[in-house]
């Protein structure tokens, strides 16, 4: 039977009445899910885990999926609104769509974002279902050289690329390696600069980092440097996109959704690189008058970019997950589970001994994307009135919400005193025009970087050489060269011929 005829049968399983309320459900639970900080769907499919015990595998799978989805598309709202991301998938969202947010264009970013996610979630599930065998058995047959370098790609790229200077990116991406060394190692399970406090031995919380970066230094900066003047900048002229928004979101959707839709294969880091890689892309392409909206008032191409990648990203994860039984990310892992409490392996197998379940699930990719995009643009005018509540009430809510946030993840007291120091870290980078993304890429990839150099030197059995003997590797290994070099060699030639 060819892979038409078997989604058709996907599709009339997951057109039931019961199944298609079971997904309307998850895509409306996992958007507010992705708009709340510090839940994330990782957290809510295993808080719903127990409660779907008894309903019907396939119906359960297509709820979780719809809550998977359903995060991606929400965590971008409070993104650009608050500059608050829901998900650390959003972060980079944060970065252009709050500064077009102020400066009246939060409808044509949240617009931007709802479409750019639909676009790149379609073309995505496509992918997996034509060729989830074949992209699946590419990317096992990466090993740890080709993944560490993949994340000194990321590491270059965003501390190049980030920030007005690569000495500021730099420094930050530092800071956020050595908050990433804290904690329990990996492989030898010492605790590294755990200082003997007992919520250290996990290691910072990521989300943590990012509300704290993001939403409590924005919330002091404000208090403390903007005063009243901000005022004028709570307004929005339209809730629709221009011409030239779609225009330059188009060819941005489609970037974003190539360079995410390969990351969702591997176990590299989930959807962090894609959607940094995606946002220094749009920097490099965009024309000159554009690329001084990055930064200042904000740059469409900033939002549209990244959120196709992330959506791209995580669409794809189901390949690996479905035919390989790997998980590449939390929430993905915590699917597994799921697989597993129904006694179903995910795997090579899967496809034969459970084609209907497959099926249905890939069908239902396809109708969540539908039901995201007719949920979430009608609601781009409302979420849009946050922006009327005036500065201090509203200054005054994302520091409830920020803390409510970090405190519901373990209900610790130490949590919010860590949550404020990280704020105030975030505060003085802003003043001083430290890129703070770069601290969230070293926190996340940090930890992954050292385990799979680690495990790379074992396969070189103790050389550094096994980075230049593998073709991909090395192929890596030149860009990363290319990035560092190619700007100054340029920057050389043009003074020199001035």
């Amino acid at each position: 039977m060819d892979v038409l005829d078997l989604l058709l049968q996907g599709f009339a399983t997951a057109a039931t009445p019961a199944n298609l309320l079971w997904a309307l459900v998850g895509c409306a639970l996992g958007t507010a899910v992705g708009v709340l900080p510090g839940i994330g769907p990782a957290t809510a499919v295993a808080m719903l885990l127990p409660i779907t015990s008894h309903v019907e595998v396939t119906a359960s799978m297509i709820f979780f999926a719809g809550i998977y989805y359903g995060a991606m598309y929400g965590g971008s709202t409070t993104s650009i609104l608050l500059n608050t991301p829901g998900e650390t998938a959003t972060m980079v969202t944060a970065m252009e769509g709050n500064r077009m947010a102020k400066s009246g264009r939060a409808g044509a970013a949240l617009a931007t974002s709802a479409i750019g996610s639909f676009v790149a979630g379609s073309i995505a599930t496509v992918l997996v279902t034509l060729f989830a065998p074949v992209v699946a058995e590419f990317a096992v047959k990466l090993g740890p050289p080709e993944y560490f370098m993949l994340m000194l790609l990321a590491f270059t790229t965003v501390s190049a690329v980030l920030g007005q200077s690569t000495v500021r990116g730099l420094t930050s991406l530092f800071i956020g390696l050595a908050i990433g060394l804290v904690g329990m190692d990996q492989i030898t399970g010492q605790v590294r600069y755990a200082a003997g406090v007992p919520e250290l031995l996990d290691g910072v919380e990521i989300v943590l980092v990012a509300v704290g970066l993001f939403a409590v230094a924005e919330a002091m900066h404000a208090v403390m440097f903007e005063g009243k003047v901000v005022e004028s900048e709570n307004h929005m002229s339209r809730v629709t996109m221009t011409r030239s928004d779609w225009r330059r979101s188009i060819p941005a959707w489609l970037r974003g959704t190539a360079i995410g839709a390969p990351f969702g294969c591997i176990p590299a880091g989930g959807t962090e690189i894609p959607t940094f890689l995606s946002y220094a892309a749009e920097k490099k392409l965009a024309n000159p008058e554009n690329r001084a909206e990055f930064g200042t008032t904000g740059a469409i191409e900033g939002v549209a970019g990244p959120e196709a990648a992330n959506n791209a990203t995580v669409t794809m994860a189901m390949i690996p997950l479905l035919t390989l039984g790997i998980p590449t990310s939390n929430t993905t892992a915590i699917l597994l589970g799921a697989f597993q409490n129904y006694g179903i392996q995910p795997g090579p197998q899967l496809f034969t001994t459970s084609a209907g379940l497959v099926w249905a699930l890939i069908a239902s990719l396809y109708i969540g994307n539908v039901m995201l995009l007719v949920l979430n643009l009608p609601l781009v005018g409302l979420w849009v009135k946050l922006l009327k509540v005036p500065r201090p009430q509203l200054y005054a809510g994302i520091m409830i919400f920020a803390t409510v946030g970090a405190y519901g993840m373990r209900q610790s007291a130490f949590d919010l005193y860590l949550l404020y120091a990280i704020g105030v870290l975030g505060l003085i980078m802003r003043r001083f025009n430290f890129p703070t993304a770069p601290v969230l890429v070293g926190m996340i990839l940090g930890p992954l970087a050292e385990a799979q150099f680690r495990n790379a030197i074992s396969i070189g059995e103790g050389s550094g050489m096994i980075f230049l003997q593998r073709p991909m590797s090395l192929a890596l290994l030149a860009l990363v060269l290319l990035i560092l070099l190619l700007p100054r060699v340029l920057k050389w030639h043009a003074e020199r011929q001035r």
